[in-house]
């Protein structure tokens, strides 16, 4: 079975005003691209890679869907005690099959639909949002199970602005939508909008460039209540010229401990290329940054750097600022429930 192709958001900064526009949450989880097709399943990432070997619960779950073939396009989810983890769904992609088994026994995921390419042998890509979103409804209902989710959708303004404010943890922001148009796959049709918030962290360490004349990286910290420094995230957004003067400037910080709680010591998962190589500072400078996305208490992506904060004491930089979770309360009340 050949790989679909997605349709794709373009980032913007604001909700689009007008009638024709539907809003829909920005889930933090997987996206895929469930097909069945003459009997067998596939489940399609993003980027065309296969994820039913890692989801073989959603396998079943299209499987045992009423009807002929069908295409849906939707996000992977689950849900914990504490909310939607990202970091559960990260855990799937593990060579082992028995560990795979028994994470889909304990945490089983859900697929959260939010739009109907085929049914039976209807192709509803060419179809407009509004018709496609009034079969995808149909379905739901008929499936009568609670691992596949309708995701909510809306004109109203209001509802949307909520969305994006509850954003920055399981909520990614909103996504806007023609409700005339048909499904445009490989193109950047839709509109995503995005929350970004800052906070103060302590830098608690620092990554050199490879040739070691400069600073390639800030390493971002946080207090928790027990006053142990976690590192949360780094920052690399600044020119040549100021990797060296950074480094003038930490030199005097450098001798301290760094991170005394979570340590960036071991290589990211999302970037294997990056030493785990880091030079510890004493907890003194504290920077301003901007962010997008946080999982598990940690930035996800990169971070901005927008200023030096002389007036913060690094104590003032708490774990809290970065609590944005989806409790299980809240999602249950987004979908409706």
């Amino acid at each position: 079975m050949t790989a679909p192709t997605t349709m794709e958001a373009l980032l913007v900064e604001e909700l689009p005003v007008g009638e024709d526009w539907r809003f829909e949450p920005k889930w933090d989880g997987f996206r895929c691209l469930a097909v069945r097709s003459g009997g067998a399943v596939a489940l399609w990432s993003r980027s065309g890679k296969p994820l039913g070997r890692y989801f073989p619960e959603i396998e079943a779950l299209i499987a045992g869907l009423p009807g002929g073939d069908l295409a849906l396009d939707g996000e992977l989810v689950i849900e914990t005690p504490a909310g939607l983890s990202f970091d559960a769904l990260s855990q799937r992609l593990h060579p082992a099959e028995s560990r795979i088994r028994k994470l889909a026994a304990e945490t089983p995921a859900m697929f959260m639909a939010f739009d109907l390419l085929r049914e039976g042998k209807d192709d509803l890509s060419v179809l407009p949002l509004a018709k496609r979103r009034a079969r995808l409804e149909k379905l739901v209902g008929k499936a009568k199970t609670d691992a596949l989710l309708l995701s909510p959708q809306t004109a109203d303004m209001a509802k949307a602005r909520d969305w994006l404010e509850r954003s920055g943890g399981a909520l990614d922001g909103v996504i806007a939508k023609r409700a005339d148009e048909p499904y445009r796959a490989g193109e950047r049709a839709m509109l995503k909008i995005k929350r970004h918030r800052s906070a103060d962290c302590v830098v608690g360490g620092y990554r050199t460039e490879k040739g070691g004349a400069g600073v390639a990286s800030l390493l971002l910290g946080l207090y928790d209540k027990d006053g142990l420094l976690h590192h949360v995230g780094f920052c690399s957004s600044f020119k040549a010229a100021e990797r060296r003067s950074w480094a003038e400037e930490l030199e005097p910080l450098t001798g301290g401990e760094g991170f005394t709680g979570n340590r960036p010591d071991k290589a990211s998962r999302w970037s294997s290329e990056r030493t785990v190589q880091w030079v510890p500072l004493k907890p003194k400078l504290v920077v301003e940054v901007l962010y997008d996305q946080v999982t598990s208490g940690r930035f996800r992506h990169g971070t901005r750097l927008l200023r030096r904060r002389p007036d913060k004491h690094p104590d003032q930089c708490r774990c809290e600022q970065l609590r944005h979770p989806l409790t299980p309360v809240e999602l249950a009340e987004l979908l409706g429930g």
